[in-house]
Order: structure tokens, then sequence, then C-alpha cells
């Protein structure tokens, strides 16, 4: 590509535009042995003046051999020791390739071996763990499936649940959880895992709930806690005043009494001070451990649903709870009934059991 070629191969090569330079060295050299010789003739001719003698052009050609000889030495020499700087050279680039090279050896077989570490030593914790850890195994597997033979939406949407999933875990180490708007499956979810008690309040802000289908999905997953586990439920739904105390919120209650739940209605505005509470503030407790909250916004709808596992949050609404409970006496199931009215003919039994004739 530069214009310079070579003969033969390896290091000896030469290249051709070398060679008439060589061409020209030798011609110069061969020149001054000529002229050595000649000198040397001209020399031994006025030393001695026997012009026959053979051995002034004997003294001669050896000078001149000698001179020639001498100066392919010398070049042969500067020839050796650019051959030797050169191979220097070489063996040098060649260890500073081997050490580059064994760096980068060295730092991928670190590299591949942290790996091979972290994955052994996450296992290991996940074996250790009390959580089950084939389920942990089942989504890696799912993953790398996905990440496999998914298409590419498919591809962002489980990088964006897998993230969310981590997300959370997290969170749940640390004690807190949240997310936007009321999550409808972390509390089914939860109702399914709870294996003592479920202590809950329902405000007006989780009013329209009750008629949705997640509501039968959650009241199923109660009654089978109660039926299946003993779970002891028990649920007070929070009203500001007596009048809100509608007939629809008297069969909703009664309807949890059906299904096993022990169930009651408070009026905060006649509870004592010790037991009143925002009637906003809806939470459920699971097992004295979790505390379920969501926060209104406000069109006091929920905007926020919130996990918290810090012990003292959890008694203080334990506490809480069961204050509202002691204080709440209303059970619309057990209210009295209004007397039927006396139809004509038919004898009224008074209450001090007297018979009276219509």
């Amino acid at each position: 590509m530069n214009g310079v070629t070579t003969t033969g191969a390896g290091p000896g090569a030469v290249p051709q535009q070398d060679q008439p330079q060589r061409g020209s060295r030798l011609f110069i050299r061969t020149g001054f042995a000529v002229l050595a010789g000649v000198a040397a003739f001209f020399v031994t001719n006025v030393l001695n003046e026997n012009d026959g003698d053979l051995w002034q052009w004997t003294m001669s050609i050896v000078l001149g051999c000698a001179t020639l000889i001498v100066q392919l030495l010398v070049d042969f020499g500067e020839r050796l020791e650019a051959v030797q700087e050169s191979q220097k050279r070489r063996i040098r680039d060649m260890k500073d390739s081997l050490s580059s090279h064994h760096t980068e050896m060295r730092a991928a077989v670190d590299e591949s071996f942290a790996k091979i570490n972290a994955a052994t030593e996450l296992y290991s914790k996940v074996d250790g763990s009390v959580l089950r850890s084939d389920e942990v195994t089942r989504l890696v597997l799912g993953y790398t499936k996905v990440g496999e033979q998914g298409a590419d939406i498919v591809k962002a949407f489980a990088e964006e649940e897998l993230g969310r999933l981590a997300l959370l875990m997290e969170n749940l180490g640390n004690g807190t959880a949240d997310c936007p708007g009321e999550n409808h499956e972390w509390l089914i979810d939860l109702t399914k895992c709870v294996k003592r008690t479920l202590y809950a309040t329902s405000t007006s802000v989780d009013r329209d709930f009750w008629s949705s289908e997640p509501a039968g999905r959650y009241l199923a997953a109660q009654e089978t806690a109660i039926k299946t586990r003993g779970v002891k439920i028990r649920r007070v739904f929070l009203v500001d005043k007596e009048e809100e105390i509608t007939p629809g919120l008297r069969l909703l209650c009664a309807r949890h009494i059906r299904s096993g739940i022990e169930a009651r209605i408070a009026v905060r505005a006649q509870l004592e001070p010790t037991a009143q509470m925002n009637s906003l503030n809806d939470f459920i407790i699971f097992d004295g451990e979790l505390s379920y909250e969501t926060e209104p916004d406000i069109r006091v709808m929920p905007s926020k649903t919130t996990l918290k596992m810090t012990r003292e949050h959890v008694e203080e609404r334990v506490n809480r709870f069961n204050v509202l409970w002691e204080a709440t006496r209303t059970e619309p199931d057990r209210a009295p009934q209004p007397a039927p009215e006396p139809d004509e003919g038919r004898a009224v039994t008074h209450p001090a059991g007297q018979r009276q004739q219509p």
C-alpha cells in the first residue's frame, strides 16, 4: 500500500527499493578497494625501483581486498546490530502484548469468577431464606425464557414487571411499600396469607368498593380464612354522623356478620375522645404484623396504598383499633326490630300478659 514491496519472507526479507541502494554502496566499497590497491601499487613502486617485481602487484591486490573485506565486515556488523536491535524491539513488543493479553485474560477470568461467586452467594441466600427458593428459580427461568423467545414489547413488559417486583421486595425489606391508587390484589393476597387475626376499618373512602368485583373476591377470601384457618376477623364501619347509617350500610354490615365476620358500625361524633379517629383514615391489620392503609385525595377517593411493617406503627394501629372496637356497641344485626302491626280479628298480647280483644 505504501509502494514498498519485499522479496522473500520472514524477518530477513529485503525491501526492493533498498536493493539499488545496496548495489550503489557495494560499488562504492569496491571503488575504495580498487583505489586502495592502486595506491599501494604506486607506493611500492616508488619504494622499490624494480618494476618487474611481483610482490608489488601482490601487495596491491592484498591491500585492496583487505580494504573491501574490512568495509564488508563493518557493514555486516552494522546490519547485525540493527537486526539484533530489531529483534529486541520485537521481543519487547511481544512481551508487552503478552502482558496486556495476560492482564485482559486475568481480568476476564476474575470477572467471570466474580459473577459465579455472586450467583452462588445469591442462591445460597435464597436457599437459606425462609421464603420458597423454588419460586425464585421459577421466576429466573421464566424471565430468561422471555428474554430468549419473547417479542420486543413482551421483553419490555417483562422488564417493567420485574423492576416493579424487585422494588416491592426491596421496600418490604425496608419495612414499608406503597403504590398509587388502591391495590386490590395486595388486599386479597394478604387475606389469603393471614393466619390469626384481621382487624379492619371501613370508612366512606371505600364505601363504593363493597359493590365492586374485587370486593366479592375479598369477602370470599375472608370466609375461607375463617372456615379453614380459624382466623378472627373484625371490621368497624365508621361514619361521621348517625344520619349516615343508611339501610344499605346496615345490610352491608349484616352481610359481613353472616359470613362469620364480627362487624360493627361506629358513629365518630358519639365516641369518646380517646376512641375518635380520622374518618378518612382507613387501615387493615393482618396478624398484628402488617398494616394495609389507604390515603384519600381531595375527592375522597383512594389515591395511595401503603404497606407498613414497622413494629411501632403496627402496634399503634392495633391499639387504636382495640380502643375503637371496645367503644363501639352498635351491631345492626342485633338491633331491635319494630313490632308487627296487629291484624284485625286477632288478639294482641301485651307485655303484661293480658289479652285484649279487638
